[in-house]
C-alpha cells in the first residue's frame, strides 16, 4: 500500500492544485469553483486567464455531472464516481477528468472528439453554431456542445484516452490545457 506521503509527493511533483474522486453533484461544482477562485487569486492570475480556466472547468464538470452514462445495474455506485485533477504548470493550467462509461458508446464519443480536434478556431466556431441551431438533444437533454465549447475556450486540442476495463465498461480520461 502506498503511503499518504507518497501520494502527497506524487501530486506535488505533478503540480496538482486540486484533486477529487467521487460522485459529482451540483453542490460539488460550486465548491470546486470557489476553491479554484481562491487558488487563482493567490497566484494573482489575470482576469482573462481566470475566465478561460473557469469556463473550461465548468464545461468539464458539467460533462462529468451529466454524462457518466453507466446505466448497468450490475455496476456498483462506486464505479459511477469520477476523477478530477487540476494542475498549474509554468505556462498553463491542466484540467484532467476521468470516468467510467459504457463501452458501446466509445466509438461515437471518439468520433466526436476527433472531429473537434480536426478543426481550427474558425471551423470550431462555425461547427458550434451549426450544432446549436440544429436543435437536436441527446437522451440526457444536452445538445452535444460541451467538447466543442471546451476546445473553443481552451484554444487547444483535446487529449483523451479510452481504457477498456471489461467487455461492458471503459474508463475515459480527458486532459485539457489552458495556456496563460
Amino acid at each position: 500500500m502506498t503511503s499518504i506521503y507518497d501520494i502527497f509527493k506524487r501530486l506535488d511533483e505533478k503540480n496538482i492544485l486540486l484533486s477529487f474522486k467521487g460522485m459529482i453533484t451540483s453542490e460539488l461544482l460550486t465548491t470546486i469553483l470557489s476553491i479554484m477562485e481562491s487558488k487563482m487569486d493567490s497566484y494573482e492570475e489575470k482576469p482573462k486567464v481566470k475566465r478561460k480556466v473557469f469556463n473550461v472547468l465548468v464545461e468539464c464538470l458539467q460533462n462529468l455531472y451529466h454524462h457518466i452514462d453507466i446505466d448497468n445495474p450490475e455496476i456498483e455506485e462506486f464505479d459511477k464516481s469520477a476523477l478530477l485533477m487540476i494542475a498549474k504548470n509554468e505556462d498553463n493550467y491542466e484540467i484532467m477528468t476521468g470516468n467510467y462509461m459504457e463501452s458501446k458508446n466509445v466509438e461515437l464519443l471518439k468520433s466526436k472528439l476527433d472531429i473537434v480536434n480536426s478543426m481550427d478556431k474558425a471551423e470550431l466556431k462555425a461547427y458550434y453554431k451549426k450544432v446549436l441551431s440544429n436543435g437536436e438533444r441527446s437522451d440526457k437533454g444536452t445538445a452535444g456542445l460541451g467538447m466543442i465549447d471546451i476546445a473553443r475556450k481552451s484554444g487547444q486540442k483535446l487529449e483523451y484516452y479510452f481504457l477498456e476495463t471489461d467487455k461492458d465498461t471503459t474508463f475515459f480520461s480527458l486532459t485539457v490545457k489552458i495556456a496563460e
